[in-house]
């Protein structure tokens, strides 16, 4: 193994976030944007193969973003064959023949089939993106343990390099970044009180401007369903909640209720 190939974890336990090889980029420009789409979806370590050298004043280094400060000048440069020992390999092409008989490597996945299938991977995880003009290889897929491809039109199949492995690292975040790194979209929501308080001036509103007695429990089962979906932050439900406040107040009172 080369001096400078990645190395075994020790307690032989595969890493949390699975590292990005690069063969043989032409274009530093590719290489920069893959470190910043690693930075953005939490990957950390950067194998550049058969690579040339990247200026920190170069084309790399302005693509990369904030992946110039860590990811792109801590990467590592092992062989291929440091690699595909070192690893459980998946390796990204953008064309597969669509069949058995004329691909070395068949069936393939997608990158969202990947998540959930490399989760389960007890080993040092490598997703590996080839040549800008013709991928991997033939013999270099040959070697590899897994083969990824994006579904894409099949008129016009073929992404850039920096693309697809944006779109790859994108629907494999999750193998990256933990609960608390990830997005919760019920992370604003309202708490509990102020979502009641909001049903409560919706129920009210409805009474205070004489909709049918009989069809009040309807409508608010109607709205609760229609908040419980919306899931309003703070900021809105208490926007809403002033309207039929003050919509309750300024109502009209229902004709039967009106005095003579």
């Amino acid at each position: 193994m080369a001096e400078d190939a990645p190395s075994e974890p020790s307690d032989g336990v595969a890493r949390d976030s699975p590292a990005v090889a690069v063969v043989d980029p032409q274009t530093p420009g590719n290489v920069g944007t893959i470190a910043r789409a690693m930075k953005n979806f939490g990957f950390e370590e950067l194998l550049l193969i058969d690579a040339p050298e990247l200026d920190s004043a170069g084309e790399a280094y302005g693509f990369a973003g904030q992946a110039r400060d860590d990811i792109l000048p801590d990467h590592e440069r092992p062989s291929f064959d440091d690699l595909v020992e070192s690893y459980y390999t998946v390796g990204f092409t953008a064309t597969t023949n669509e069949n058995a008989t004329s691909h070395v490597r068949y069936p393939f996945a997608t990158p969202v089939e990947l998540s959930d299938e490399l989760a389960d991977v007890d080993a040092p995880v490598c997703f590996v993106f080839g040549r800008e003009d013709n991928g991997l290889t033939n013999e270099e897929l040959a070697r590899i343990d897994r083969i990824c491809s994006i579904p894409a039109s099949a008129e016009y199949p073929v992404l850039n390099l920096g693309q697809a492995a944006t779109i790859s690292l994108y629907e494999l975040r999750e193998l990256a970044m933990d609960d608390t790194q990830l997005p919760d979209p019920d992370h604003d929501r309202a708490r509990e009180p102020e979502i009641e308080l909001l049903y409560d001036h919706f129920e009210a509103f409805l009474e205070s401007n004489g909709h049918p007695e009989e069809k009040r429990p309807k409508a608010a089962r109607m709205f609760r369903r229609l908040i419980s979906r919306a899931h309003p932050t703070n900021r809105e439900a208490s926007t809403l909640t002033g309207i039929f406040r003050r919509g309750a107040q300024f109502a009209d009172p229902p004709e039967e209720a009106t005095e003579e």
